[in-house]
């Protein structure tokens, strides 16, 4: 199989220098004009994804060398490009940047080569003139496999500017494709963990979108853009398929009735009926909404591939869990920004504290972990787990190698991922009796728990690495 869609790597010198606006305006702009555009992410990013999907319509995709391996990188880009006119990858921190001690793996810069993509360096002009030129030949000239092959101009302040910094690239090889001058409309605004995600504010994104398209559609040579992107060298091998993955994965270990450490069933709590369902009808319910917005899109495929039928439900809104719910899903997101109206949802904590003390598999990353302690910052959540959890100054950023330290719901002990960690919160204790992950770097430690079919943890992990997670999964589901 051969992989021709036009694609283009929006890259940059380092974060902050604008990626975000113009790979954004750069989507909504070709989108415009009626062509199908494919929006990818290099990295774990979870955000930027959802202003890529409001830009162009179509679900954002991450590509992520680390968590993956970069033997996925193409399928995973030609399943989310299938079909499309055009791809527009956006790039992470400065364009070499990757995986701290790991060389190029995961930066932008190898994931542009595995595309046989060409890259456009957005640089952020508003301190320099002549000396953009000097850093333009630098980035260009460092990989000779990397091709840089135009410039953006962000933040020009007046026509002198532009003026001076055309004329200094003149003689640099790369073209200038864009010029854009400061306009503070199409600024998004950021907190502890960056920029707010769309689903929190979506009136207020869509005119942010609709402003970086106006801005890239004023100051970007389109035509010349697109050329470049059609000049793509092409990609042989086939598209990933979540089907395909699951079928090929190992067939999960049959489970057993209790994995890790059973918690105590609180006092004066219910039993709840276990759900009639039709048989072989396995419903996954995956929680979303404004407090729980960071999943990859591969996950649900890989769910509903493995027989699941995945429906989302919004833990701020929903007070039951979809009907026939037989496992549960809590990715990462922001709890603690919606800690009070989360614990108000008193109905709902109960129904998810009685499907996980049934037995049923419950994965939870992140938020999800947060979601299933006792109270975060005093405000009581569902006490799955007899955890606390709090706010923190300290920010936990980084790429984790892990290793399942317990048999759970997910996978059998022994079995080794790659994640990532991204927070501002402490959970206490950070390991229950049956930890979820053994963790390699920044020291080593186990973290998580697993307790009867809960996994819960703080690492995001990406199951297109592992299908057999999505399998087994269901499978859990079918026999809890």
């Amino acid at each position: 199989m051969v992989i021709s869609v036009p694609r283009l790597v929006i890259a940059a010198p380092s974060s902050g220098s604008g990626k975000t606006t113009v790979a954004t305006g750069l989507m909504a702009a070709f989108a415009s004009r009626g062509l199908a555009v494919s929006p990818h992410k290099v990295g774990p990013d979870y955000i930027d994804p959802g202003y890529h999907a409001l830009a162009t319509g179509r679900v954002g995709r991450n590509l992520d060398a680390y968590l993956c391996g970069t033997e996925l990188i193409a399928p995973l880009f030609a399943h989310g490009a299938r079909g499309c006119d055009l791809a527009v990858v956006e790039g992470v921190m400065g364009l070499y940047d990757g995986a701290a001690g790991e060389g190029e793996l995961a930066s932008t810069a190898q994931v542009a080569k595995l595309l046989r993509a060409p890259v456009v360096l957005v640089v952020d002009a508003s301190s320099q003139s002549r000396s953009v030129a000097a850093l333009v030949h630098g980035f260009a000239s460092w990989d000779p496999e990397v091709r840089v092959s135009g410039v953006i101009l962000n933040k020009v302040g007046s026509s002198r500017h532009e003026e001076m910094l055309r004329e200094a690239l003149d003689e640099s090889g790369v073209p200038v494709l864009g010029c854009l001058r400061r306009a503070a409309q199409v600024d998004t605004p950021a907190r502890h963990l960056g920029l707010v995600p769309v689903a929190e504010r979506r009136s207020d994104a869509v005119d942010a979108v609709g402003a970086m398209a106006e801005q890239v559609r004023r100051g970007c040579d389109l035509d010349a853009l697109y050329a470049l992107a059609r000049g793509a060298g092409e990609l042989s091998g086939a598209a990933w398929d979540a089907a395909a993955a699951v079928v090929s994965s190992p067939p999960p270990p049959l489970p057993v009735p209790s994995l890790g450490a059973a918690a105590p069933r609180p006092p004066h709590r219910p039993e709840r009926p276990r759900p009639q369902t039709p048989e072989g009808l396995r419903v996954v319910a995956v929680a979303g909404g404004a407090a729980f917005t960071f999943s990859y899109a591969e996950h649900a495929e890989l769910l509903t591939a493995a027989g699941a039928e995945v429906v989302t439900f919004d833990p701020l809104r929903d007070e039951q869990l979809p009907d026939g719910t037989r496992g549960l899903v809590i990715g990462g997101g922001f709890p603690e920004v919606y800690a009070p109206e989360l614990s108000a949802n008193e109905p709902l904590r109960k129904a998810v504290a009685e499907l996980a003390f049934g037995g049923a598999p419950v994965a939870a990353e992140c938020a999800g972990l947060l979601y299933l302690s006792r109270d975060i910052d005093g405000q009581p959540m569902c006490g799955v787990l007899d955890v606390s959890a709090r706010m923190s100054e300290r920010l936990t950023l980084g790429y984790r190698d892990a290793v399942a330290v317990s048999d759970s719901a997910l996978a059998v002990a022994g079995t080794r991922m790659r994640g990532h960690e991204f927070h501002r919160t402490v959970v206490e204790p950070g390991a229950g009796a049956a930890p979820a992950w053994g963790v390699r770097a920044p020291e080593r430690r186990v973290e998580g728990f697993v307790q009867q079919g809960v996994h819960a943890s703080y690492l995001h992990t990406h199951w297109a690495s592992q299908p057999g997670v999505a399998r087994r999964f269901v499978e859990r589901c079918r026999t809890s």
